[in-house]
């Protein structure tokens, strides 16, 4: 990902987020901050930004965000039902309007058959709205690359979530 393409992104996400007047949280695992970061790159992101929330470890997901813990168990932390219950605990626990989640492998190492490296779901949970969801599988380059695309792909979804 670009700085130009994420820059244009975080102040499409920002400028339709105050256009609705709802303010934005994250839940990241794979990403690390990386898409709540983009945001806040841009200068007065701080009247939209709420927080966000860096859940790596499942306890992690399961304290901060109420994904139950047998979901982790019977699912996974990479899987749909995980990033749907992360995003849907971001937007109750921040008390914002919208809340994107990604969970994902990026890499080099913990992938598997069923869940490869470039595995990566997404959703975005809003106020009166269903939950997206989105599951990507990019291409293995790098560990860097995967989340860059992530941070791209989930402001995307966000935007989708945003002009519905």
């Amino acid at each position: 990902m670009s700085d130009y393409i994420a820059q244009q992104l975080s102040q499409d996400v920002l400028k339709a987020c105050r256009d609705h007047s709802v303010t934005l949280s994250t839940a990241e695992s794979c990403t690390g901050g990386l898409i709540i970061a983009a945001l806040t790159d841009i200068a007065g992101s701080s009247d939209v930004v709420d927080r966000g929330f860096i859940t790596y470890s499942n306890i992690a997901k399961h304290e901060l965000l109420n994904v139950p813990l047998d979901m982790l168990r019977d699912y996974g932390a990479v899987s749909r039902e995980v990033a749907i219950s992360m995003a849907e605990g971001g937007l109750k626990n921040a008390h914002t309007g919208i809340c994107i989640a990604v969970t994902g492998v990026a890499g080099p190492d913990g992938g598997s058959i069923e869940k490869p490296v470039g595995l990566v779901h997404m959703a975005v949970a809003q106020a009166s709205h269903p939950t997206l969801h989105q599951e990507m599988r990019y291409p293995y380059e790098s560990r860097h690359d995967i989340r860059m695309a992530t941070v791209t792909s989930a402001l995307q979804l966000c935007l989708k979530a945003l002009l519905r």
